[in-house]
Protein backbone atom coordinates (compact mmCIF):
# COMPACT_ATOMS: atom_id res chain seq x y z
CA UNK A 1 0.00 0.00 0.00
CA UNK A 2 1.40 3.50 -0.56
CA UNK A 3 0.19 6.83 0.73
CA UNK A 4 -2.41 7.41 -2.14
CA UNK A 5 -4.05 4.16 -1.58
CA UNK A 6 -3.68 4.79 2.28
CA UNK A 7 -5.24 8.53 1.99
CA UNK A 8 -7.95 6.54 -0.15
CA UNK A 9 -9.19 4.13 2.99
CA UNK A 10 -8.90 6.94 4.99
CA UNK A 11 -11.21 8.86 3.56
CA UNK A 12 -13.26 5.94 2.80
CA UNK A 13 -13.46 4.55 6.81
CA UNK A 14 -13.43 8.10 8.00
CA UNK A 15 -16.24 9.55 5.44
CA UNK A 16 -13.70 12.19 4.94
CA UNK A 17 -13.18 13.99 1.48
CA UNK A 18 -10.04 12.58 0.06
CA UNK A 19 -8.35 16.61 0.70
CA UNK A 20 -8.91 16.58 4.31
CA UNK A 21 -7.66 12.64 4.40
CA UNK A 22 -4.32 13.79 2.23
CA UNK A 23 -4.16 16.26 5.11
CA UNK A 24 -4.40 14.21 8.13
CA UNK A 25 -2.25 11.39 7.02
CA UNK A 26 0.38 14.51 5.82
CA UNK A 27 -0.02 15.56 9.51
CA UNK A 28 0.52 12.31 11.32
CA UNK A 29 3.40 11.71 9.01
CA UNK A 30 4.90 14.98 9.52
CA UNK A 31 4.46 15.02 13.37
CA UNK A 32 6.10 11.51 13.99
CA UNK A 33 8.92 13.41 11.47
CA UNK A 34 9.64 16.15 14.02
CA UNK A 35 9.27 14.05 17.03
CA UNK A 36 12.54 11.62 15.52
CA UNK A 37 13.93 14.47 14.80
CA UNK A 38 13.86 15.57 18.66
CA UNK A 39 14.42 12.08 19.37
CA UNK A 40 11.22 11.77 20.99
CA UNK A 41 10.26 7.90 20.54
CA UNK A 42 6.41 8.17 19.21
CA UNK A 43 4.31 4.74 20.68
CA UNK A 44 0.86 4.27 19.53
CA UNK A 45 -0.64 1.60 22.30
CA UNK A 46 -1.19 -1.96 20.06
CA UNK A 47 0.64 -0.83 16.71
CA UNK A 48 4.22 -0.04 18.06
CA UNK A 49 6.97 2.22 18.54
CA UNK A 50 8.84 4.64 16.37
CA UNK A 51 11.93 5.48 17.73
CA UNK A 52 15.97 6.74 16.93
CA UNK A 53 18.53 3.88 17.14
CA UNK A 54 21.88 5.02 17.24
CA UNK A 55 24.34 3.20 14.34
CA UNK A 56 27.50 2.24 14.96
CA UNK A 57 30.67 3.61 12.48
CA UNK A 58 31.33 0.56 10.39
CA UNK A 59 33.28 -0.61 7.50
CA UNK A 60 30.83 -1.46 4.35
CA UNK A 61 31.74 -2.26 0.74
CA UNK A 62 29.97 -1.28 -2.54
CA UNK A 63 28.28 -4.11 -4.46
CA UNK A 64 29.20 -2.83 -7.60
CA UNK A 65 33.13 -2.27 -7.26
CA UNK A 66 33.84 -4.04 -4.12
CA UNK A 67 35.60 -1.38 -2.92
CA UNK A 68 35.30 -0.61 1.00
CA UNK A 69 34.03 2.30 2.26
CA UNK A 70 33.89 4.15 6.05
CA UNK A 71 30.32 4.32 7.32
CA UNK A 72 30.08 6.90 10.07
CA UNK A 73 28.09 6.74 12.75
CA UNK A 74 24.60 7.99 12.74
CA UNK A 75 20.92 7.71 13.60
CA UNK A 76 18.70 6.10 11.94
CA UNK A 77 14.83 5.43 12.43
CA UNK A 78 13.58 2.11 13.56
CA UNK A 79 9.93 0.68 14.29
CA UNK A 80 9.19 -1.96 17.20
CA UNK A 81 5.89 -3.61 16.45
CA UNK A 82 3.36 -3.44 19.56
CA UNK A 83 1.51 -6.98 20.74
CA UNK A 84 -1.32 -6.51 18.99
CA UNK A 85 0.22 -5.82 16.08
CA UNK A 86 2.46 -9.09 16.01
CA UNK A 87 -0.47 -10.68 16.99
CA UNK A 88 -2.82 -10.19 14.13
CA UNK A 89 0.23 -10.55 11.21
CA UNK A 90 0.73 -14.05 12.87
Amino acid sequence: MNKAELVEKVAKDSRLSKRAAARAVTSVFDNITKALKKKQPVTLVGFGTFLVRKRKARTARNPKTGQTLQMKARRAPAFKPGKQLKKQVR
